[in-house]
């Protein structure tokens, strides 16, 4: 009976060391993807040419400067983020920096209406600004309308070295 007990104590435990060892390896998967999906944005983006802000766009009836790389706008230009997506998967963002906010000019990530979410704002008060106010980058967990994410955010600089809009790549949380 003991050597039962035994045995089976051995396999509980081998299994919830397997399954620990199985989650925590699809967390390093899902980081390694968003690590890749950020160099591919912001090596497409580089690309297009220097990152620049001139003048206004309407982004969902929202009045914000217009962020350019090289000659291309990219206010409620889909290219990029979609050429992103479909080589890397996940969502992709341009955010561009309009007052104190951050607002989606660029995006495939979708309301629950099904409508890409430009013209929402970075959350004010998640783990993301915080870094990106600190001129940092940002990779973690957030809640994206509701739903989590395993995310980078990278800040967009100008030519001036100045934080002009934000790099966003992230994946549904498996």
């Amino acid at each position: 009976m003991r050597i039962k007990q035994a045995l089976a104590g051995l396999l509980a435990a081998g299994f919830v060391a397997g399954t620990s060892l199985l989650f925590s390896n699809v967390g390093y998967a899902q980081d390694a993807k968003v690590k890749t999906a950020m160099e591919l944005l912001k090596t497409k983006a580089a690309k297009m040419g220097a990152v620049k802000v001139e003048g206004t766009e309407a982004v969902s009836e929202r009045p914000v400067p217009a962020i350019y790389f090289g000659a291309t706008k990219i206010n409620n230009n889909f290219e990029l983020v979609d050429e992103v997506v479909k080589e890397a998967g996940g969502t992709a963002t341009i955010f561009v920096k309009s007052g104190d906010e951050y607002v989606r000019v660029s995006t495939n990530v979708k309301k629950d209406d099904g409508s890409r979410a430009i013209g929402t704002i970075l959350d004010p008060a998640g783990k993301a600004i915080v870094a990106i106010k600190a001129n940092e980058a940002f990779y973690g967990e957030v809640t994206i309308l509701g739903k989590p994410y395993i995310t980078g955010y990278d800040p967009i600089r100008d030519a001036a070295n100045n934080v002009v809009g934000i790099y966003y790549v992230g994946y549904l949380k498996e």
